[in-house]
């Protein structure tokens, strides 16, 4: 019997393989690229996304785009990773990550098609990425005054976003933020807690020393307000425990059923009793609270929250130097943590729990305002984006608006013009990639793209290396001057991720497709 060259596949089994898997992984990549391109710079336009329940997200940040985009290409879910993966990492430069993933394997689409193996032009992207990376430290401006820089970065980061007219005012709430909760320089921007609330306007957002949370007391016989707060953090529920298993109890007199009752009451009288022994005045529960142990608590002059999320729960440990305590029965008063004040407010339509003043508050709580659920949620993701930036921020940061991404496509083709071989091809298209960044800017902004990346090549090659775009005016203009600035980390992780995730798809010359039989 003959053997075949050919690999066997099942009849349920489809396969793509060569030109065919590369162009159908670089069509399903670039696709996704395009989605999030015209959301990129101050003038970028926003996507509304609807999910299946018909809830309405409006945003134009790239992360929340693609991970609510549904997908079942294994290249787009790539693509879509590294977004991810640079939220987590740095926290921004989601949208340019994707875009010049895309660019690249545009590129190299382009090179596939005169001829040029997959292989060679990994390799000369490699080499490219290499020398990138090498020449970006290069680019660092000089900076005399680091809360100025950050103040810059953080507005810059909120560019673009739902509140760009008020990023100064969000930018100095920022900084107070930062400056409460760093430890010998150190900003950690977990302490920093986000809370939304619809009402007012942006410019009505707070800085709280402390911690808000989005529960109002259990029981309107409880204090409004506790000064001199000593809190108890309960993660387990003060009611009575649910059996995991079925079962059941019979009762055949009243006086059993009455005695049950009894029973249950006493249990929870011990419960309540602990937290009233411990000294606590303030407790916040992880889980539930039952009817009568409210009514206790109430009757004590105990202010309660019930059903507290567990990163509230963590924030209001470091805030309070509260300990979380798993079993009532083993509260002590060294658990206990202390506030100045706790108290309700009505924030907007409902009422939310303040927690202030605390001794050593290592969080703060930033309370986002504004008119529609739309705006806040927009405010929420732009402060999240400048938190990462800043975060991230150790004392380098290159220039914006484009003008970081031109110098360096400029110097790069230098330096990779000088390879040999075939590689160069591909080292040279990676330069170019880098362009993208800037045309998009200018794109995305109604200008003329041909003419303006003319300008901003001719004057950077003049020496005036900190001019850009601004796509306001459609002007050139001095970006560092007009403080447009972004942090080195964030470019360096964005051009990385990129092409690590364009080499790799490159690389895949053979798609098998295994389709499930349907059940009969």
């Amino acid at each position: 019997m003959a053997k075949s060259d050919e690999l066997d596949l099942s009849e349920n089994t489809g396969r793509k393989s060569g030109r065919d898997a590369q162009r159908m992984n670089i069509y399903a990549a670039k696709l996704i690229s395009e989605t999030v391109r015209t959301t990129l710079g101050p003038k970028g336009m926003d996507k509304m996304l609807v999910d299946s329940d018909g809830f309405v997200t409006v945003t134009n940040d790239g992360v929340t785009i693609l991970k609510q985009i549904e997908v079942d290409h294994p290249a787009a879910k790539m693509i879509i990773e590294i977004a991810k993966t640079q939220e987590t990492e740095v926290g921004d430069g989601t949208t340019s990550a994707v875009i010049l993933a895309g660019e690249l394997l545009k590129q190299a689409e382009n090179l596939l098609d005169e001829g040029i193996h997959p292989s060679i032009i990994s390799k000369g992207y490699r080499l490219a990425n290499d020398k990138a990376l090498e020449i970006i430290p290069k680019f660092k401006i000089k900076i005399d005054d680091n809360e100025e820089v950050s103040k810059q970065i953080a507005m810059t980061a909120m560019t673009g976003k739902g509140p760009q007219e008020d990023k100064e005012y969000l930018a100095e709430l920022l900084l107070v933020a930062v400056r409460k909760v760093s430890e010998n320089g150190v900003f950690v921007k977990e302490r920093v807690g986000i809370e939304k609330k619809v009402g007012g306007s942006v410019k009505d957002t707070e800085l709280i020393e402390g911690v808000v949370i989005d529960k109002e007391r259990v029981h309107s016989q409880m204090p409004e307000k506790v000064a001199l707060a000593k809190i108890a953090l309960i993660n387990t529920a003060i009611e009575l425990k649910v059996l995991e298993q079925d079962s059941k109890i019979s009762i055949n007199d009243p006086k059993m059923l009455e005695s049950f009752i009894e029973m249950e009451e006493r249990m929870i009288k011990k419960a309540v009793q602990r937290i009233v022994d411990s000294g606590a005045n303030v407790v916040f529960c992880q889980k539930g609270i039952d009817d009568y142990a409210q009514h206790l608590l109430a009757k004590n002059g105990i202010y309660a929250c019930r059903r507290i999320r567990k990163d509230d729960m963590e924030k209001l440990s470091k805030a309070t130097n509260a300990r979380i305590v798993s079993e009532i029965s083993e509260l002590t008063p060294k658990d206990l943590g202390g506030a100045g004040v706790v108290y309700e407010e009505l924030v907007g339509e409902d009422y939310m729990t303040y927690v202030e003043k605390c001794k050593n508050p290592r969080t703060v709580t930033l309370l986002v305002r504004g008119s529609t659920t739309h705006i806040v949620d927009e405010v929420k993701r732009a402060l999240e984006d400048a938190i990462g930036d800043l975060q991230v921020f150790k004392g380098e940061a290159v220039i914006g608006a484009g003008n970081f991404e031109m110098r360096l496509s400029m110097q790069l083709e230098k330096e990779v013009s000088k390879l040999s071989g075939r590689e160069q091809l591909a080292a040279v298209r990676f330069a170019k990639s880098l362009e993208v960044i800037p045309k998009t800017l200018i794109e995305n902004a109604g200008l003329d793209t041909i003419d303006k990346m003319a300008q901003l090549k001719s004057q950077i090659e003049k020496r005036n290396l900190n001019c850009a775009i601004n796509v306001y005016n459609g002007e050139l203009m001095d970006a560092k001057l007009e403080g447009i600035i972004e942090p080195l980390k964030v470019k360096e992780r964005a051009i990385n991720s990129a092409a690590e995730v364009a080499i790799m798809i490159l690389r895949i010359d053979d798609v098998i497709l295994s389709k499930q039989e349907k059940e009969r």
